[in-house]
């Protein structure tokens, strides 16, 4: 099962454009989350490298749903502010719902909608607007909207209106938070979805007795890209003791080592150099740098790929 891959770009200064969550997304993505990605559009679109990242791993409901926007009358770069995705599990099924936030032509909006004679569904005193390519949004207030399937927003909906549990009661994942929310991109994955993630980046190395003993001890990751100076990698996997943090970098760089010597893919040999993995404390540390140049290579490579997800 492939995770939903980081979008990461930042242009500017961490200080100046930062991105936490808004409390209107918090409240309308259900707390089975497995990942949460939020972004700065504004930087976004200020950043030629975070563009090419952007065209690699941008997830397939997020492609849809800024042409459906653009087909509905929104311009995404210059109307939308902070873009929240979540994926989540809902009956063992993984699914999707995002969150939009900037100053949306509410009317103009609309007023497209009624000109195309598109009917929208009412739902929990809502309405539900088809935007094409199987996605649906509903406007939550004057600067907030959620879309996703229908299914999804339904059910986003539901959760804002008390009807199950929201992302806030979360602790595994709000615990996260702190250290990553101030930065422009951010993301945060769960214990489980951090176990897929590291088995995909260990490779064979994660077939060791070593590996299925800690897996367990994995509470979650976090991580952000910044591109003031090159590409800069940062992923903390996050673990209930340091003795499991210290086994993980160990795994990590013998991982790295197999890597290296089974492959002739130079691109792959670059990531692999561009790696430095440490551990603090209960916190596994991976961390690629490179400059712009060698940034397309790095982005090909199947390392950062992995790792990226």
């Amino acid at each position: 099962m492939k995770l939903v891959r980081t979008l990461a770009v930042f242009a500017l200064s961490a200080a100046a454009f930062a991105a936490p969550m808004t409390n209107t997304a918090k409240l309308v993505i259900p707390y089975d989350v497995q990942q949460v990605i939020v972004v700065d559009y504004k930087t976004f679109y200020n950043s030629p490298s975070a563009m090419a990242l952007k065209e690699k791993v941008l997830p397939p409901p997020l492609k849809a749903f800024e042409t459906a926007l653009r087909n509905a009358g929104v311009n995404p770069e210059q109307d939308v502010d902070q873009l929240v995705f979540a994926s989540y599990r809902d009956d063992k099924a993984l699914k999707f719902v995002g969150v939009a936030q900037g100053q949306f032509p509410g009317q103009k909006l609309l007023a497209r909608f009624k000109k195309d004679k598109t009917k929208p569904e009412r739902y929990q005193g809502s309405s539900i607007y088809p935007m094409g390519s199987g996605m649906y949004l509903s406007l939550l207030d004057n600067f907030n909207m959620v879309f996703g399937e229908k299914t999804a927003v339904k059910q986003a909906l539901d959760i804002r209106n008390g009807q199950g549990r929201n992302l806030s009661s979360n602790s595994e994942i709000t615990d996260m938070l702190s250290s990553v929310e101030n930065e422009p991109v951010w993301s945060v994955l769960d214990s489980q979805g951090t176990q897929y993630m590291l088995k995909s980046a260990l490779g064979d190395v994660a077939d060791l007795a070593d590996y299925n003993v800690v897996k367990n001890r994995l509470k979650g990751s976090r991580y952000k890209v910044n591109f003031t100076s090159g590409v800069d990698f940062n992923l903390d996997v996050v673990t209930s003791d340091t003795f499991t943090a210290a086994s993980l970098a160990s795994l990590a760089k013998a991982g790295m080592m197999v890597r290296k010597s089974a492959t002739d893919d130079e691109k792959e040999k670059l990531a692999i150099d561009s790696m430095k993995v440490t551990s603090d404390s209960n916190n596994l540390k991976l961390g690629f740098k490179t400059d712009e140049t060698k940034f397309q290579a790095l982005l090909n490579s199947d390392l950062f790929k992995a790792v990226s997800k």
